[in-house]
């Protein structure tokens, strides 16, 4: 079995897919699904997101479709016209049984995009549902794992390679494994940094939360194992332009 771990998205994954957002968007999605909502719909655009909630009516005003809440960022900050940023405590205090959220963020949502494009297992994971997540990619993937870090306006953030070391070393300790130089560097980060607080708050992103207030939304994420939801992408995809992830 192969270990990859990307730092980046790539592209050309063809088995089980691991895609990680620390901050926040992985976090976040898990919290979603722990407090009832019946599914996920990432979209690749916010203008997608609220054409799936808002319709013309009659008269030619908007009309609601009370099914779905929105939720994302950008920069960090809520999207104007959504009703909920990307705060994985904000969702945590939420209940959202019987309800879909549509999810689009600066960096988590399009690097789920890229994945679904080949990928045949898609999988969202977070330091909050890793060894749940990793086990779920064990008894799924055949010849590949490939642990892909959305990273930070394309730029390779500290707060995802530490992630994708310790679903890493989760894995490793599940059986063989033939790992790339991604995994290396992803396992040497983990190693080093140790604490996933340290990680999470000093990385770029981090301190950008902090200083927006946000200090909590990076301790929350800083949890390791706490959730055994994993957010799986549905074989049926009955939406346009959006992927549908379920509890899986």
């Amino acid at each position: 079995m192969k270990l990859r771990v990307d730092l980046l998205p790539h592209g050309g994954y063809s088995d089980t897919v691991l895609v990680v957002d620390i901050l926040r968007a992985t976090t976040t999605a898990v919290a979603y699904l722990e407090r009832g909502a019946e599914g996920l719909l990432l979209t690749a655009s916010p203008e997608r997101a609220l054409a799936l909630r808002d319709h013309p009516g009659p008269d030619g005003e908007p009309v609601r479709d009370e099914r779905y809440l929105l939720g994302g960022e950008r920069g960090g900050l809520p999207i104007p016209g959504f009703d909920f940023g990307n705060s994985p405590v904000e969702a945590s205090g939420r209940n959202f049984t019987g309800r879909t959220v549509v999810m689009n963020t600066t960096n988590g949502t399009g690097a789920a995009h890229v994945a679904a494009q080949s990928g045949k297992h898609v999988l969202l994971a977070a330091l909050t549902n890793a060894h749940a997540a990793a086990r779920r990619a064990r008894a799924r993937a055949v010849e590949e794992i490939a642990i892909v870090c959305s990273g930070t306006d394309e730029r390779v953030s500290l707060e995802d390679a530490y992630a994708a070391g310790v679903l890493a070393e989760y894995l490793l300790a599940m059986g063989d494994f033939t790992v790339d130089d991604g995994a290396r560097i992803a396992l040497t980060v983990r190693r080093n940094l140790g604490n996933p607080l340290e990680a999470l708050s000093s990385s770029g992103h981090g301190v950008h939360l902090d200083r927006l207030g946000l200090g909590e939304d990076v301790r929350y994420a800083a949890r390791i194992s706490e959730s055994t939801v994993v957010p799986t992408l549905a074989e049926l995809q009955d939406v346009e332009g959006a992927l549908r992830f379920v509890a899986g």
